[in-house]
């Protein structure tokens, strides 16, 4: 099959999502209004709430919720078969994870800037936030632990892209200052910074740079360092206001998935390469997990994802300076996370195939089992990337260090948003905990002094991950993967829930919202189940001990949740046919935001 012709045909789809489909969720399901007030100027402060060019929110969203998640996502799917994985990655794109970014910003901006877990309790109901804030909070933990450890394995593998990508902070941070400071354009600057940021590659390949000194000296294992660096510059970051560092180093990594993405395409347009592997595979070695339900969580960014509605919710929302631009930011931001999804499904079956013709390697050999296909994906795409740039004349060492740079600037984009996100979402748990817990006492206060502390919260924000990334082996990128990937697609459900209601209640057709919901519902729960099982049965103590009943936990609470959002659905139907009075009351409670006294 040409890998042209599959590029094509996937673009083609994703631009008639955006005219149409997009257009009439704006006008029939979410109704934007252009004068509505958004929370970037109701609640102004210059730190979270910032007006801002959609253009750079849509950066800032594209890119921090396009991080590893959508490149190593299909990068093992393809372990099924090219066909499986495209046709999620293509359907779920236009159809669930558009609806869910757009919906999850709209809701977000008429209900005062808050988070999704705040939306549960003005949508749904007091206990639906407490069930969504603590999945949100396994979810997140997973998200920080398994993308340290991918930007680990990245630099320790590749050293001379560690210069590259630390040269990208303090240029950021010049960008910040100018476009803030000055009231400048972003687009020259972080072109500019780009452009340094690429000339710095060739430095890095003269001079790769490693923690093994430090590491010698301190007579710990490179992995280590790394990872310790890692979370310590993600506590410092994650406290930076946005505009400083968040916002101008996504902007210059949207320019940078711009070129990304070009490499790519004209790679493969110059190379007219053939995919070499099988669009279904029905030989799946002894031992394989069933397609179903697997795939549609192994795929989750990139498809639909949960994730993405605490970006959407926790920062894109409080940077909105029109509602309008919510389509813009949202439906355009999934389109752009599903070409990218569809360009690592490429490199890791047409791509790969290029690069290992001077290596002796086959795609059979990557995917020869399971355990296989999930070792190391992320340097499956760095592969295939490398190998589409050589059909171009750029040398596959350079390729190499440009694709690894281009992986690990986006995960590190996530892991602050989801650090900072993490503060968020513990600091909304321990002020619900201090209202319940009784006063004065050591609860009480310890809740207390995290729901007012930023240091505390984010530590708390750092920790906890970065002692799931210590478990020797494969277990955050691999084993952790698989309960990622189940929770995320939760929360994404979870978060359609949200949105479902709060469109009913609006008294506009839900069922766009609702179609998606019950898919990644009865997904999710039946992964849970097959995932709790071999969890339980495992040989592995970790799995058995400790996923297995963190399993059991998360799929209590999607249960509890279901139960709640489906009781709150049923009463906003129940008021559009003229209920009770106190239904019409909730109704209206939520069309204007009430139930708090300022933003979350």
């Amino acid at each position: 099959m040409s890998a042209l012709a599959v590029l094509l045909g996937a673009l083609a789809l994703f631009a008639l999502g955006y005219r149409f489909y997009s257009a009439y969720l704006a006008k029939r399901v979410y109704a934007l209004d252009p004068d509505f007030v958004t929370p970037a100027h109701a609640y102004k402060d210059g730190i979270d709430y910032v007006p801002t060019n959609k253009h750079i929110v849509f950066a800032h969203h594209f890119i921090s919720v396009a991080g590893a998640a959508p490149i190593v996502g299909p990068a093992i799917a393809v372990f099924w078969g090219w066909g499986p994985a495209l046709l999620w990655v293509v359907l779920g794109t236009i159809f669930a994870s558009g609806a869910h970014d757009f919906g999850a910003i709209v809701v977000s901006v008429r209900h005062k800037g808050k988070s999704i877990g705040a939306l549960a309790k003005d949508v749904i109901g007091t206990r639906a936030r407490i069930l969504f804030l603590l999945i949100i909070f396994f979810l997140v933990t997973m998200v920080n632990a398994v993308f340290a450890v991918i930007i680990t394995g990245l630099l320790i593998a590749n050293p001379q892209a560690v210069l590259p990508v630390l040269v990208t902070i303090p240029l950021a941070i010049g960008v910040g200052q100018v476009v803030y400071r000055r009231r400048t354009a972003a687009l020259v600057p972080s072109l500019i910074s780009l452009l340094v940021v690429y000339a710095c590659i060739p430095l890095g390949q003269a001079f790769p740079i490693t923690v093994d000194p430090l590491a010698n000296l301190l007579g710990a294992d490179p992995a280590l360092v790394w990872l310790v660096l890692i979370f310590v510059y993600t506590f410092f970051t994650s406290r930076l206001p946005v505009w400083l560092l968040l916002q101008p180093r996504d902007y210059i990594n949207q320019q940078q998935m711009v070129v990304g993405l070009l490499v790519i395409m004209v790679g493969i347009i110059v190379g007219m390469n053939t995919i070499e592997a099988p669009a279904f595979r029905g030989d799946l070695p002894e031992g394989s997990p069933p397609i179903f339900p697997l795939l549609f969580i192994t795929i989750a960014c990139g498809a639909v994802s949960g994730f993405h509605s605490l970006v959407a919710s926790g920062t894109t929302s409080k940077q909105l300076n029109k509602e309008t631009d919510a389509r813009y930011v949202g439906y355009l931001s999934s389109l752009g996370e599903g070409t990218l999804a569809v360009c690592s499904i490429l490199a890791c079956t047409a791509g790969i195939m290029v690069f290992s013709a001077n290596e002796g390697t086959a795609w059979t050999d990557h995917y020869a089992d399971w355990a296989t296909a999930g070792t190391n994906p992320a340097g499956r795409f760095v592969e295939g990337v490398a190998g589409f740039a050589s059909n171009i004349g750029i040398p596959e060492g350079v390729g190499l260090v440009f694709a690894t740079v281009v992986v690990v600037s986006f995960a590190a984009t996530s892991l602050d948003t989801a650090v900072r996100l993490q503060r968020y979402t513990i600091q909304e748990i321990s002020s619900i905990v201090k209202e319940k817990a009784a006063e004065g006492g050591a609860l009480e206060r310890s809740s207390r002094f995290l729901s007012r502390n930023i240091t505390a919260a984010t530590l708390v924000a750092v920790v906890i991950p970065f002692g799931l990334a210590l478990i020797p082996g494969n277990f955050a990128a691999g084993t952790l993967w698989q309960l990622f990937g189940t929770t995320n697609q939760l929360t994404a459900g979870l978060a359609l829930s949200v949105i479902a209601v709060w469109v009913t209640k609006q008294g506009r057709n839900p069922v766009a919202v609702l179609v998606p919901l019950v898919f990644l519902a009865v997904m999710t729960s039946w992964a849970l189940l097959v995932q709790l099982r071999d969890f339980a049965l495992s040989d592995d103590p970790m799995q058995r001990f400790v996923l297995a009943p963190l399993d059991l936990v998360i799929f209590g609470l999607a249960v509890w949740m279901m139960v709640e959002a489906s009781v709150a659905l049923r009463k906003a139907f129940a008021a559009r046919r003229g209920a009770p009075d106190e239904v019409g009351q909730e109704r209206a409670a939520a069309e204007d935001g009430s139930g708090s006294d300022g933003p979350a």
